[in-house]
C-alpha cells in the first residue's frame, strides 16, 4: 500500500533542487500541502524564498542538525524528500569535515527518525559521488578530439558498480546515509526511494565550480569572465552527464505518485551518454548560445575528487514507468542563458 500522503516535507527546500521540487509539487497539485525546510546557510538560497511563497509553499526556517527544529514542524510529514546537504565534493579537504558530516549524515539520521515516528515515506536525493574515484578513473577509455569516451557499447555506471574504495568525504556521507535508510527499511518497514543523481543543472543554480559548474560555465561566457580547464592536463576533455532540474522534477513527481512501483530501490538518475558534455564541448555551446568567446585557460592543477568520465546508466529507472529526459545539453545550457538574460545573475558574480 502506498505511504504517500500530505504534507510533503522538502528538506533543503530553499536550495537549488529542493526549491524546484517543492514548486513542482505545488504546480502539479495546486492544493497540495508542501513544506520547504531550510537553514538558509548556503549563500543565495534566500533568493528562492519569494519563488516558494508565490507557489504557495510553506517555508519553515530550521536546521536538520537540530531535532528540535524538526519537532517544531506545523504537522508530521507524510513524505520526506531529503534534499538538504553540504553538496561540494571538495568539502572537508583542507579543513574540518564537521559541518559536512553533521549535515549529510547526522542530519539525515534526524530526518529518518522523523520519518519513523510519522510513518512517512522517505525519498533521498543522493549522488553519483558514492562511486569510488579510483575505480571510475580506471575505466577503459578513448581520447577523442573533444572528449574522453568510454569504450563503444559501454552505457556508463550502473547501480551494481563496485563500491569499495575512497569516494570523497561528501560521497562517503551520502553512501552512509543510503545504508542507514536500508537498515531503517529492514528494522522499521520504512518505505524509501534513493536517487543517485548525476550533474544537476538549470536556472536558479548558483554558478559555482563546486556545485553548478554548467551554470558557472554559461554565466562566465554571458558576463565575459575568465575560466580555466583544471585537471587531466588542463585538456578540458573530462566528461559529465547533465540532468536538467525539470527532468529530475518530472521523475520525482512520478515516483511520489507511483510510489509502490519505485519504492525499496536505488536508482542512477542522470543524463547518460545522450545528455553528456566535456568542458571543451560546453565551451563551444556557450560560445554559440551567447555569441561570446572568452578564451579558456588551461591549468595542470590536480584536485581531490576529479573524475575523468562519469555517465549514468539509467536503464533501471527508465524501466519502472517509462521516465525519459526531455533536455539535451544545448537546451539545458540555453535555459540557463535565458534565466541570466531575464536579470537573474547571482549577486556574487
Amino acid at each position: 500500500m502506498s505511504p504517500v500522503r500530505e504534507p510533503v516535507l522538502v528538506t533543503g527546500g530553499a536550495g537549488f533542487a529542493g526549491s524546484h521540487l517543492a514548486i513542482a509539487l505545488r504546480r502539479q497539485s495546486p492544493r497540495a500541502r508542501v513544506i520547504a525546510f531550510d537553514n538558509l546557510r548556503r549563500r543565495g538560497s534566500e533568493r528562492n524564498l519569494a519563488r516558494l511563497g508565490e507557489a504557495g509553499v510553506t517555508f519553515v526556517h530550521g536546521d536538520i542538525r537540530s531535532p528540535e527544529d524538526l519537532d517544531a514542524l506545523p504537522e508530521p510529514p507524510g513524505v520526506i524528500v531529503e534534499c538538504s546537504a553540504e553538496p561540494s565534493v571538495l568539502a572537508g579537504y583542507g579543513g574540518s569535515p564537521e559541518y559536512l558530516v553533521r549535515t549529510n549524515l547526522v542530519g539525515g539520521f534526524h530526518c529518518l527518525e522523523l520519518a519513523r515516528r510519522a510513518g512517512a515515506g522517505f525519498l533521498l536525493l543522493s549522488t553519483s559521488r558514492v562511486y569510488p574515484i579510483q575505480r571510475l578513473n580506471e575505466l577503459p577509455f578513448i581520447e577523442n578530439q573533444t572528449r574522453y569516451s568510454l569504450l563503444p557499447g559501454d552505457r556508463g555506471v550502473s547501480e551494481g558498480f563496485p563500491l569499495d574504495g575512497a569516494r570523497s568525504l561528501y560521497g562517503t556521507t551520502k553512501l552512509a546515509l543510503e545504508m542507514m535508510i536500508e537498515e531503517y527499511a529492514a528494522a522499521y518497514g520504512l518505505p524509501y526511494v534513493i536517487n543517485r543523481c548525476g550533474l544537476l543543472t538549470g536556472p536558479w543554480q548558483m554558478a559555482r565550480s563546486d556545485q553548478g559548474v554548467m551554470a558557472q560555465w554559461m554565466a562566465a561566457h554571458y558576463l565575459r569572465r575568465p575560466l580555466s580547464y583544471i585537471g587531466f592536463g588542463g585538456s578540458g576533455k573530462q566528461v559529465r552527464d547533465l540532468l536538467h532540474i525539470d527532468d529530475l522534477c518530472s521523475l520525482v513527481l512520478d515516483q511520489i505518485a507511483n510510489w509502490d512501483r519505485y519504492q525499496g530501490r536505488v536508482y542512477n538518475v542522470g543524463g547518460g551518454l545522450e545528455c553528456s558534455l566535456s568542458l571543451l564541448e560546453a565551451t563551444k555551446l556557450c560560445e554559440e548560445i551567447t555569441g561570446n568567446s572568452i578564451g579558456v585557460r588551461s591549468s595542470a592543477e590536480e584536485r581531490p575528487g576529479d573524475v575523468r568520465i562519469y555517465l549514468s546508466d539509467t536503464a533501471r529507472v527508465e524501466a519502472v514507468n517509462g521516465w525519459r529526459r526531455r533536455h539535451d545539453p544545448r537546451s539545458a545550457l540555453a535555459s540557463i542563458h535565458e534565466w541570466l538574460k531575464a536579470g537573474h545573475v547571482p549577486p556574487e558574480l
